[in-house]
């Protein structure tokens, strides 16, 4: 893992971005293309690992309501969340997100009632937003995830009034 962008749901938006100091030199070229971090710079530049968690675990800690665990949210969690959870448990000794994430191309799929197949960035987004784009920047996906989920949460809060309203 080489960078970090999370945000907050709700505003007033929060937004935290961190670049890693590499652990190794291994890469894939099709994923160093994709992200397009210099893994040279980030030897030099990059946080170690253990202060780059550390920061991470008291934003979180700042921005969750007091007495509650933040909730982690991604689309395509399952892969997203495996980094995270490494890097906590392996220089913290803990996760503060816990076993949890909500995968926002699953939540869509219930949603909308549609196959897996149909759960990829390409069909979702333009449905919710204007940007129709993965820059791969760990922040501004962030943020674009965030957008989309807020608009399948809207969409079903307008679902429920509009049930409620048929119903009188």
């Amino acid at each position: 893992m080489l960078s970090i962008g999370a945000c907050t749901l709700f505003q007033p938006q929060s937004t935290f971005y961190i670049e890693i100091k590499p652990i190794n030199q291994n890469s894939i070229v099709e994923a160093a293309f994709i992200h397009k971090l210099s893994l040279e710079r980030l030897m030099i530049e990059g946080l170690d690992p253990m202060e780059a968690m550390t920061r991470f675990e008291e934003w979180l800690d700042n921005e969750a309501a007091p007495h509650q665990q933040p909730l982690f949210v991604a689309f395509n969690a399952a892969f997203d969340w495996m980094f995270v959870d490494y890097y906590f448990n392996h220089y913290l000794g803990h996760n503060p997100f816990g076993h949890t994430a909500i995968d926002i191309k699953a939540f869509y799929m219930g949603m909308a009632r549609v196959p897996w197949s149909q759960t990829s960035w390409r069909f979702i987004s333009p449905k919710y937003i204007t940007e129709n784009h993965l820059t791969h920047h760990a922040l501004q996906d962030a943020l674009d995830q965030a957008e989309l989920f807020k608009k399948m949460l809207e969409e079903i809060q307008t679902r429920k009034k509009a049930q409620g309203e048929n119903q009188e």
